[in-house]
């Protein structure tokens, strides 16, 4: 009765802990049949965490999966979208542009008395853009540029290596980046940049730049109406 064999061999197997998909790998039945066979054997605790451990360990294996296809995903549209970039060769003109929409969002707007040209951000790369802005379009002399650091002060111990990374983004000295303003630490922060990740915030200003600070202004201006949006 080669039937009653192979329901004694998938009780066996059942009673070690085997799911129904292992089973059935050893026994070819239909798996209505072997759930009939197998509705009144009972499993142990140690059998049933088995089961427990391979349905995890099988749920781990798909989210692994979904998120390996997620990140090749991502990094062939962040591919395709930069070569679309790369191709345009941005010219002087655009780079322009891009730099007074840059300290439209990110800089020190003019007051009444005046104020400096001044950006802050905590992104190297909006703070190296911005300096080829500088240098490159309204050629500002790096001898008119200071930096000042703003840092939570649960970092007083990572001082050297903050300044030493700044001077690495901008291609500074370390002696430019000695002006520091300590910020109070707040345990419940949602920051994501915590811990070894975090350099704090940037701000690159332009000495006696009031004037260079009222012609970004018109600039911005300029390209509201070029745009038709005043």
């Amino acid at each position: 009765m080669p039937k009653l064999k192979e329901k004694q061999k998938a009780i066996q197997l059942r009673k070690k802990g085997y799911s129904y998909s292992e089973i059935l790998k050893e026994i070819y039945v239909a798996k209505s049949t072997l759930s009939l066979w197998l509705r009144e054997v009972g499993l142990s605790k140690k059998q049933e965490q088995r089961l427990t451990d391979k349905k995890l360990a099988s749920m781990k294996r798909g989210w692994e999966s979904c998120r390996r296809k997620k990140i090749l995903i991502t990094e062939e549209i962040k591919h395709k979208a930069e070569e679309e970039v790369v191709k345009l060769k941005i010219d002087r003109k655009e780079l322009l542009l891009i730099g007074i929409a840059l300290y439209w969002c990110e800089g020190h707007k003019e007051r009444d008395k005046g104020s400096p040209v001044e950006f802050s951000n905590s992104d190297p790369y909006l703070i190296k853009l911005f300096l080829k802005w500088l240098h490159d379009i309204c050629e500002v002399p790096k001898k008119d540029i200071i930096f000042r650091i703003f840092i939570h002060e649960n970092s007083r111990d990572r001082l050297k290596k903050v300044q030493h990374y700044w001077s690495g983004i901008t291609g500074f000295s370390v002696e430019h980046f000695l002006k520091i303003s300590w910020k109070k630490h707040n345990i419940k922060t949602n920051r994501k940049n915590v811990g070894e990740n975090y350099f704090g915030v940037l701000r690159v200003i332009v000495k006696r730049s009031t004037n260079f600070n009222r012609k970004i202004q018109g600039w911005i201006m300029g390209i509201c109406k070029s745009c038709e949006v005043v």
